[in-house]
């Protein structure tokens, strides 16, 4: 007696009845369309926040002129900036204003807070973009030291400097850069973006952007241009130090994993190299989650801003950001707060798009 196979074979199913496909198709559109619009619910979280919590003091102007003026002078005030009404009536308005890009003026200069974005805005991103070479420049190639190292005292030295690095504050490192490099050694200026010459220079320009780097480029002279970048090392390695210690850790965790896959163990059996197979096997894998770390390496460099530039003197966001909050000008605080805001949100939204080319299997 034979046994009568009854399950039917896939190509007799009809076509309604057989099973489809996962489409993948719009995994990527998908997946952008919803990192986009995440955009949105944070900027206006943090917007939020920091309304609200500007006023836990009281009105801006009260704060930003209190006990410099008398009562009624403080009361005309606050009815001209209108901060005498209902602050929910105050937050629709202001919300209002961030859309169509009006951040007021500041209350202690009668300054847009616009244009005090667009004077100081650059060389906070000049900063940012030099502490990011210095981070890959330092972490990427030390991180691949140890992997190759791993366990031996190279490993054990370079991974106490990658604490040392993420756990010393800013401020101490540059001041300890300053105090070897431009007190004792002389090699870099102490202070500022640019020597006197170079910012009367730079200022004359007609053209000029305000990236200072770019603005010495267009000068055509070399010592503008030289001027610039010595001025941009130490505060660039104090900052970037802090997130250089985090790449080498990322780099060599995800290298030595990769060096324990089948692949590599294949590619070893078949004699090639350690060196070699940390090159053209290992390098790459490990570079992904460097990318998708990137946008809060932003907002952690964005944040350490203030204190280096503070320290050095770098006239960008965060130095002015902290003479307004001593001189308590909220509105101005509010301003440039938005801004940073805006720039982390729109930066890991970019890396997620780059995160996404690199490895597809983030979009799913």
């Amino acid at each position: 007696m034979s046994t009568l196979d009854t399950t039917p074979a896939t190509e007799d199913l009809p076509a309604a009845g057989r099973p489809k496909p996962k489409s993948q198709g719009g995994g990527f559109g998908r997946y952008l369309l919803i990192r986009f619009l995440l955009i949105f619910p944070t900027i206006f979280i943090l917007v939020t926040l920091v309304f609200f919590l500007m006023r836990t003091t009281g009105d801006p102007i009260t704060a930003a002129q209190g006990g410099r003026l008398g009562p009624e002078a403080l009361a005309e005030l606050r009815a001209a900036a209108g901060f005498d009404r209902p602050i929910f009536i105050q937050y629709v308005e202001y919300l209002g204003q961030i859309a169509t890009f009006n951040f007021g003026e500041t209350l202690t200069t009668n300054r847009p807070v616009f244009e005090v974005l667009a004077t100081y805005g650059p060389a906070t991103f000049e900063l940012v973009f030099y502490s990011l070479i210095v981070a890959f420049a330092v972490g990427i190639p030390l991180g691949l030291l140890t992997a190759y190292y791993r366990d031996k005292p190279q490993d054990a030295v370079f991974r106490v400097l990658a604490i040392y690095w993420y756990a010393v504050p800013v401020f101490f490192a540059g001041l300890i850069l300053k105090l070897i490099f431009s007190v004792w050694l002389k090699w870099f200026p102490v202070a500022g973006r640019a020597s006197v010459a170079t910012e009367l220079q730079i200022q004359a320009m007609p053209n000029k952007t305000g990236f200072y780097t770019i603005d010495a480029i267009m000068s055509g002279n070399p010592e503008v241009l030289m001027d610039v970048l010595s001025h941009a090392v130490l505060p660039a390695i104090a900052l970037g130090l802090l997130t250089a210690g985090i790449f080498l850790r990322l780099v060599r965790t995800n290298v030595i994993g990769t060096l324990a896959t089948d692949y590599v163990d294949a590619a070893r059996s078949r004699g090639v190299g350690e060196l070699r197979l940390l090159r053209k096997h290992a390098y790459r894998p490990a570079l992904i989650p460097i990318v998708t770390v990137i946008g809060l390496q932003i907002a952690l460099l964005l944040a350490g801003a203030i204190l280096t530039e503070t320290t050095f003197e770098w006239k960008g966001l965060g130095f002015i950001l902290v003479e307004f909050i001593e001189s308590r000008d909220y509105v101005a605080v509010q301003g440039i707060v938005v801004l940073l805001a805006v720039i982390v949100a729109v930066t890991n939204f970019i890396v997620d798009i780059i995160a996404a080319f690199i490895d597809p299997r983030v979009r799913y």
